[in-house]
């Protein structure tokens, strides 16, 4: 009897011996790519390798640092300065905080009130100001925005609620988080609303609202320093762009993404024309309005098929005109000479 259960047994002793080894066998694997994906480093920064550094278009580009593999320990050091150089930045630079705002009246127009009730953060949408509109009037009004403006910096002012006659209705204007990002807005202090309305389908007949100014609890800590660094491109009677970097893989295709200052005591609008890329040909948007004392990072949105059509894979020579409006006053709009410049790797 023993000796038969025995003999039962041995066949299961094999079972768990060839388990075991398919076990260490899968362990070993996995130990090999992780040891195999240590040397990955390199490719850490590859999230900002479509951007490329603006220069002259007899200059190289600015590069980012690159290691030197012949010089470890030298490429350690500087990496080592520019960590702490960095750390120390970020020390030093006020950090950012959920803003609150004072619920306010925005205003108050034939028988429409819009009031800010808060400042709210989303995980998908982002920052957004809730908005309470009420119609007190006979007719159905639409409210619209004209310029949205944090921090003295414009961003995309996207907003239209539809409320009818006797009715209530609870919006939300969403700040860019894209916009604030590009800005290097993190501590928003200040929103400035240029808001409109008009009757149902008579939008020729908006009436124009006076701004709105809403301070939140981060003012004293706000980004009020815009990033104006890059290549100069334009600079005349107060107006300055400032091309900052190519981005070869933003949400809408290719784009060429300028700082706009404005000092001319005057509105600006300023578009782009007889755009080339390596010497082609192709179509550049650029339509962007900034107010007197304040600015915009704005893009010149590429063609892809233009692109596609002559071939180009790496945005390097860029060669454009600016046109430029003061005030609205398109009889008298001003065309910059042709201006160059590079994304060439250099």
């Amino acid at each position: 009897m023993n000796s038969n259960m025995n003999q039962q047994q041995q066949p299961k002793k094999k079972k768990n011996g060839c388990l075991i080894a398919v076990i260490v066998f899968i362990v070993i694997i996995i130990i090999a790519a992780v040891a195999g994906t240590g040397g990955g480093d390199k490719d850490t920064d590859s999230g900002d390798s479509s951007k490329k550094a603006i220069t002259g278009s007899n200059e190289s580009s600015v590069s980012s640092v690159v290691k030197d593999e012949n010089n470890e320990e030298g490429s350690t050091d500087s990496s080592s300065a520019e960590e702490s150089e960095e750390k120390s930045e970020e020390e030093s630079k006020p950090k950012a905080e959920l803003a609150t705002i004072q619920e306010q009246v925005c205003f108050e127009k034939n028988g429409v009130k819009v009031t800010a009730v808060s400042l709210e953060d989303e995980m998908f949408g982002g920052k957004y100001i809730k908005l309470l509109a009420e119609n007190n009037s006979d007719k159905t009004y639409t409210i619209g925005c004209s310029a949205l403006i944090v921090n003295n910096c414009m961003i995309s002012d996207l907003f239209a609620a539809e409320v009818a006659a006797g009715k209530k209705s609870n919006e939300k204007l969403y700040l860019s988080s894209s916009d604030l990002e590009a800005s290097g807005i993190e501590n928003i202090g200040q929103i400035e609303i240029y808001f409109h309305m008009y009757e149902e389908n008579d939008i020729l007949n908006s009436i124009k609202i006076d701004p709105v100014v809403i301070k939140t609890s981060a003012f004293d800590k706000m980004d009020s320093k815009p990033d104006d660094s890059g290549h100069e491109l334009y600079n005349k009677d107060g107006l300055k762009i400032v091309g900052k970097y190519v981005d070869e893989n933003s949400f809408w295709g290719k784009s060429v993404l300028l700082y706009i200052e404005n000092n001319t005591g005057k509105e600006v609008s300023v578009h782009c024309d007889d755009l080339s890329v390596n010497g082609f040909m192709v179509t550049g948007v650029l339509a962007s309005t900034v107010y007197n004392g304040k600015y915009a990072v704005d893009d010149i949105m590429l063609s892809s098929s233009d692109l596609e059509d002559n071939n180009i894979t790496s945005i390097d020579d860029i060669e454009l005109k600016f046109k430029i409006m003061y005030d609205n006053d398109f009889m008298n709009m001003i065309t910059t000479d042709a201006i160059k410049f590079s994304a060439k790797a250099g």
